[in-house]
């Protein structure tokens, strides 16, 4: 059987039957015996093929979507050439859970609010028509944008895949970047992303690093393991000496989609990085700030955490 016949009948299974795709099966397990994803699951073993990382002409990287989180943290290639994202998925949940949870799993998962993964509330997630966490325990939610829904996206290797202006590729579609994955968030507030039940993403490609780039990725987390980030972080910078030529920032954990922050990218382009420009920069994002009543807390922590991860970039010989 070809590669894209398997896809096409991976994707007819679920037209089909209903229910959704399954990948590493870490979060549809655990929806499905919560009893909030009752399935079916048509799982993606028939699209083996998607696993593993392969260098591309001109110097990139294309990082099939059944890639495990440990393989990539580990990969001398990626480590190398994209140190933030080996970053950034090497820091995610458990040991246990990277071994099995995939790229396209992490990119694609559902939130984690609590109303959303009890099966006894409704909320917009869920088809209703309200969000209960709005006017209930919302200190995990969102302090950047004012959508319906309040849950922030989880996907550490989208705030990280940002910076490296990476693409998405689906089947039977046109590739296209990461964020369009998700679109203008602030009005995501029926699912997590924007493919339909039956698309299948395949793939995303890095391009080739830049001369003189450094990168840097950090996590704000309520205890010292295994925590979802309550802020998180990653920065690009391409350095001429102490000159910021170039600059890709983004934030996850804030808002209903992983952030770009163009605010912060320019307040540092064509500046030289000393402590007071990085500071100002990072301050930028506190204009992009609308907390909720139990998110305020989240705005200071957004500005350090950006500042943090501006320092980290900068600092000589690191990467993170």
């Amino acid at each position: 059987m070809s590669t894209e016949t398997a896809l096409t009948d991976l994707s007819a299974a679920v037209l089909a039957r209903g229910g959704e795709l399954r990948a590493g099966g870490t979060d549809t397990t655990a929806r499905q015996r919560s009893g909030v994803s009752p399935g079916p699951f048509t799982d993606l073993g028939a699209a083996a093929h998607l696993r593993g990382c392969t260098p591309l002409p001109g110097g990139g990287l294309r990082i099939g979507a059944l890639t495990t989180l440990a393989e990539l943290a580990t990969d001398a290639r990626v480590r190398a050439g994209w140190p933030a994202l080996a970053l950034s998925a090497g820091s995610a949940a458990t040991p246990q859970i990277r071994a099995a949870g995939t790229v396209g799993g992490n990119l694609l998962q559902r939130n984690r609010c609590w109303y959303y993964r009890n099966p006894h509330f409704s909320c917009l997630q869920k088809g209703g028509d309200g969000c209960p966490a709005r006017s209930g325990d919302h200190h995990f939610g969102v302090v950047s944008g004012d959508g319906p829904c309040v849950a922030p996206h989880p996907s550490t290797l989208a705030t990280a895949l940002l910076v490296y202006d990476a693409e998405a590729h689906v089947h039977g579609e046109s590739p296209r970047g990461v964020a369009d994955l998700y679109g203008a968030g602030d009005r995501l507030a029926h699912a997590d992303h924007l493919l339909a039940p039956d698309r299948i993403l395949t793939a995303v490609d890095l391009p080739a690093p830049l001369p003189g780039e450094r990168a840097a990725y950090h996590r704000a987390i309520s205890r010292a393991h295994s925590e979802w980030p309550l802020v998180e972080a990653t920065a690009r910078l391409v350095l001429d000496g102490s000159t910021v030529t170039r600059a890709a920032v983004a934030a996850g954990g804030v808002a209903r989609v992983p952030l770009r922050l163009p605010e912060v990218e320019a307040a540092l382009t064509g500046r030289e990085a000393t402590p007071g420009v990085l500071a100002a920069a990072a301050a930028k994002v506190l204009a992009r700030c609308r907390p909720l009543p139990q998110t305020g807390y989240k705005a200071e922590l957004f500005g350090n955490t950006v500042l943090e991860v501006l320092e980290r970039a900068v600092a000589p010989a690191t990467t993170g």
